[in-house]
């Protein structure tokens, strides 16, 4: 009898182990969902290395093959802590989407070199700084940096229709952060 409980004991022990070993997030990474840029999905885990380089180490829900994508390779990733979108190589945050994404930017891909076979290709990436703020509108696909700029032609232009944003993004000061608010107040008024 008492072997028995013993045995039971050493299978319990193994077999949680091993099951411990299979849900373990792997040291320094996250758990992630990347959809690539030919809409393939992968399921595993990330190391972001967005603002260093704007990519991403890729590892397998297995963690046994690791591969990194740049934002040129992927079109969104999320996590449990962010959703973030890629364009012309660099990696946008999303903050809010609707109509109209509120997005701040977290890498920098100007000047990286990609290579096409064995021809070296180098990319512009995006205006702005890393930390920006951006727009993207589904309607027209366009991506616009908000900046001191370019705040008065994105109030008069892509919050058309929705006094209350229009209102809210005037009390900004500034701030570009701010913004989100009334992205979100036009984004429920496109919904009516």
């Amino acid at each position: 009898m008492k072997m028995t409980h013993a045995l039971c004991g050493i299978v319990f022990s193994f077999c949680a182990t091993l099951l411990q070993a299979q849900t373990a997030i792997p040291n320094g990474y996250t758990k992630a969902t990347i959809i690539l840029a030919n809409n393939t999905t992968l399921n595993g885990y990330i190391k972001d290395n967005i603002k260093r380089s704007a990519a991403v180490s890729f590892l397998d829900a297995d963690s046994k093959n690791k591969k990194t994508y740049d934002g040129n390779q992927i079109n969104t990733i999320n996590t449990d802590d962010a959703r973030m979108i890629c364009f012309n190589g660099d990696f946008f945050k999303i903050v809010c989407t609707g109509k109209l994404s509120f997005l701040q930017k977290l890498s920098d891909a100007s000047g990286k070199v990609n290579y096409n076979g064995t021809e070296p290709v180098y990319n512009n990436g995006t205006e702005g700084n890393i930390g920006d703020y951006f727009s993207y509108s589904e309607t027209d696909k366009k991506l616009k940096l908000l900046n001191a700029k370019t705040i008065a032609s994105f109030i008069s232009l892509d919050l058309t229709g929705c006094t209350e944003a229009i209102e809210l993004a005037k009390t900004i000061n500034g701030d570009m952060a701010k913004l989100q608010k009334a992205v979100e107040v036009f984004n429920n008024y496109t919904l009516r």
